[in-house]
């Protein structure tokens, strides 16, 4: 695809993420070479909104798009995860490169064709693992050595988003493929637990993973918090590091003969607050970024090279893959405490 073509995009869903989307598509503009050129939407309401605020032809249908933008280069599959299997395939077939907001799919069986239908046709997938992209994941990468132990928590407040999925498929799914490509190597055991609480769907969960290679990954998710976190800690031989997702930053000490150090004190070091004499403690320089702009920027730069985007959907796969394990596993756990999630 040449440097100077203008890539045609539209947004499959004028919902919450399909908002950002066309913000972001917008911003991005003709300096960026890309047109926003159509947004679909089953939803009168917010059809008509996408429409006016950004002056664009809206279609009820994704058909009705592709019938009238015959030249569509890209698209952002932003509906309900249940219809992200349909909308990829429709587009595809289309000649379309595909973002899909996370997870791929909805089953295995569905991320397999999408998986299957690219490789065959020649075209771009990209997965919405939006954290993938965040400049404090980005920088903690630079200085990977081995880990063997992460703690991850993702708490939320409840909101009616994202209902049609439990809170492994709506949050922690985020982590676990970060943790996969943090950790270069096959799942051993997968242990964990959840409950619902205000929906009909699991809404808190713990689960331990094991690795082949020793690694162990602890990860906590809820959607009924009463305060937002979005950390990620792992330890590694002579380090901790601690990333703060929202905060966009990364803290990095030196844990040679910490063994001994509580978490208060720990979290308490981590908020700049009573440093321990003889540690080496220090924030790392981390360049702020939109990850969502970041995102979008890496899947057209991969629509316009042709290249294996950041996030493939082979990894979207293998995040959906150890995300329905970790379903199973809690299923399996309320069985045998006669609970039911």
């Amino acid at each position: 695809m040449g440097e100077g073509k203008i890539l045609k995009v539209a947004v499959v869903g004028a919902g919450a993420f399909g908002k950002n989307h066309l913000r972001v598509y917008a911003e991005l503009g003709r300096e960026a070479g890309v047109q926003l050129c159509a947004v679909v939407d089953s939803d009168p309401a917010a059809l008509a909104a996408a429409v006016a605020q950004y002056g664009i032809p809206g279609f009820a249908t994704l058909a009705e798009c592709l019938a009238a933008v015959p030249d569509l280069d890209a698209a952002s599959a932003c509906v309900p995860t249940v219809h992200h299997a349909a909308v990829a395939e429709e587009l595809l077939v289309s000649g379309v490169d595909v973002l899909i907001e996370k997870p791929i799919a909805a089953s295995l069986e569905e991320a397999d064709r999408i998986v299957s239908l690219a490789e065959e046709l020649g075209r771009v997938v990209q997965v919405g693992h939006l954290e993938r992209f965040n400049p404090a994941v980005t920088a903690a990468r630079t200085h990977l050595n081995r880990p063997m132990f992460f703690e991850s928590h993702r708490l939320s407040v409840f909101t009616p988003r994202s209902l049609d999925v439990d809170v492994v498929l709506d949050l922690m799914i985020h982590d676990l493929d970060i943790v996969l490509s943090l950790v270069a190597s096959p799942v051993r055991e997968v242990r964990a637990v959840g409950l619902a609480v205000l929906s009909r769907k699991v809404d808190i969960a713990n689960v331990r993973i094991e690795f082949e290679d020793g690694c162990i990954a602890n990860f906590t998710a809820s959607r009924v918090s009463t305060e937002r976190v979005r950390k990620l800690r792992f330890f590694q031989p002579h380090q901790y590091l601690s990333l703060d997702f929202a905060r966009q930053d990364l803290l990095m000490i030196d844990v040679t003969g910490m063994a001994a150090m509580g978490r208060e004190k720990l979290e308490a070091m981590e908020a700049g607050r009573h440093p321990s004499e003889g540690l080496s403690l220090r924030n790392v320089t981390v360049p702020q970024g939109e990850p969502l702009r970041l995102e979008i920027a890496a899947f057209l730069e991969a629509v316009r090279t042709r290249a294996v985007p950041v996030v493939s959907a082979k990894d979207g796969r293998a995040a959906l893959a150890l995300a329905l394990d970790i379903t199973r596993a809690i299923e399996e756990h309320a069985k045998r405490m006669g609970l039911s999630v």
